[in-house]
């Protein structure tokens, strides 16, 4: 008995040391934990605006909380990508289509069992997947599709019995209908702002899409015949009597059409807002861009999507949020929120909803270029002291020079030297450092 109760003790004394020891970090780790948090980084949106959207989402999830945080547009490229890469940045944030050539290496990709590429591909515009997934892995998604569309002078259009162009001939030969210049020649009301580089706002954009329009024209290999051609004929609009429709000494082409002193002006959705509050009154629409005869049609797309930190603790989680966020329950409540505060909401980015704004005198035309969008690195407005920043200097001085009376061709051999130095910084990886001896 005595040899018993010796055991009994010893194994008494061995469980109370062995749970001394362990048993409250056993006991933490099964127990439940508390919520998982993100932080999610915007640009454009005040928090009540997506507020709604992530309620619904908590309610969802109710073991994740979401904390958004509107950014500055000031330095965020460079703020953001600073942040992720020293771990103390945002779980989920927004980046440009075009910047995850600067951004891959900072991404996390979708789980396969929260997003696939096929899925993806079926519900986004097909120039979401040219720009957003790398090596077959989806590494940012978009609540929204934007780019260039055409906003036209109601008015103006009409005062010339014009109507919407669809074709590059059709807007020529209008812009230079609704033209109104002085009698010491200076342009009054301007019928298209194309042209320049300084006062036309979006040309990089502009410039970008008609190369991309060009047959033969590339935007990587610029030096070429078909590109000294886009060249010339996006400069006549201000050289070339026969369809000068601008000025170099005019003002910005946004501040023109807002004034109602242009008939035809590019911009993306988002100009929409800022024209109708500096011009109440002012009647204008939004149809999609010209294109050439007799070949496929091209828009030029710029847009944001969200994206995940690959330093954040919690990346499933916060796919889980992104794939809410570019739902259809989620664009369509986001779309309704900001409809609420002004013009219309961003438009959809899921092919499946492009019937819902086809239609709209607004949105509408940004939807119905969604089959034909490309994309490149002549983004403008994204700020980002980078790859878009830097090759449009180069198209601007080439831009600059033709106005001048400059040679395109050779303007173009200067821009194609430029391209390839920063394509070769931002689009090539660096090798790896050799060992040391």
């Amino acid at each position: 008995m005595k040899k018993i109760i010796i055991i009994a003790l010893s194994l008494a004394i061995i469980v109370g040391f062995l749970w001394w020891k362990f048993g409250p970090n056993l006991f933490k780790q099964s127990g439940p934990s508390g919520p998982v948090e993100l932080t999610y980084w915007g640009l454009w949106e005040e928090e009540d605006l997506l507020r709604p959207l992530i309620l619904q989402f908590e309610n969802q999830n109710p073991n994740i909380k979401v904390t958004y945080v509107r950014q500055s547009s000031v330095n965020y490229k460079s703020r953001v990508q600073t942040q992720v890469r020293e771990g103390t940045g945002p779980d989920v944030f927004r980046i440009h289509n075009s910047w995850l050539p600067m951004f891959a290496a900072d991404l996390v990709p979708a789980p396969p069992d929260i997003f696939t590429l096929d899925e993806y591909k079926n519900t986004f515009y097909p120039v979401a997947a040219e720009a957003l997934v790398g090596n077959g892995q989806i590494l940012a998604a978009p609540m929204e599709i934007d780019g260039l569309a055409l906003y036209y002078n109601e008015e103006i259009l009409n005062g010339v019995g014009g109507k919407a162009p669809k074709s590059w001939q059709e807007f020529i030969e209008t812009a230079v209908k609704m033209t109104v210049r002085d009698s010491s020649g200076v342009v009054q009301t301007a019928g298209a702002a194309l042209g320049t580089a300084g006062n036309v706002d979006h040309f990089s954009d502009i410039l970008g899409f008609l190369i991309l329009q060009q047959p033969g024209a590339t935007l990587e290999n610029p030096a070429t015949q078909q590109v000294a051609e886009v060249l010339r004929f996006y400069t006549g609009f201000v050289t070339d009597p026969r369809k000068k429709t601008w000025d170099v000494n005019l003002p910005k082409s946004t501040d023109m059409f807002a004034q109602g002193r242009l008939g035809f002006y590019f911009a993306p959705s988002w100009r929409a807002h800022e024209i109708r509050v500096v011009s109440p009154n002012l009647k204008f629409k939004i149809a999609p861009v010209p294109q050439l005869k007799a070949a496929s049609p091209v828009a030029y797309a710029s847009f944001w999507a969200e994206a995940v930190a690959k330093t954040g603790k919690h990346s499933k989680e916060a796919w889980q949020f992104v794939k809410f966020l570019t739902s259809s329950e989620a664009e369509k409540l986001f779309y309704q929120e900001a409809a609420k505060i002004r013009l219309f909401g961003e438009p959809y980015s899921r092919v499946d909803l492009q019937k819902e704004l086809i239609n709209d005198p607004m949105a509408g035309a940004y939807v119905a270029q969604g089959p034909y969008y490309k994309s490149w690195y002549l983004s403008s407005k994204t700020m980002d002291g980078g790859i878009n920043d830097e090759i449009i200097k180069y198209f601007e001085d080439a831009v600059n020079s033709t106005l001048s009376g400059g040679d395109p061709l050779s303007a173009l051999q200067t821009v194609q030297s430029g391209v390839k130095q920063v394509l070769d910084k931002y689009t090539k990886p660096v090798p790896a450092a050799s060992p040391q001896r």
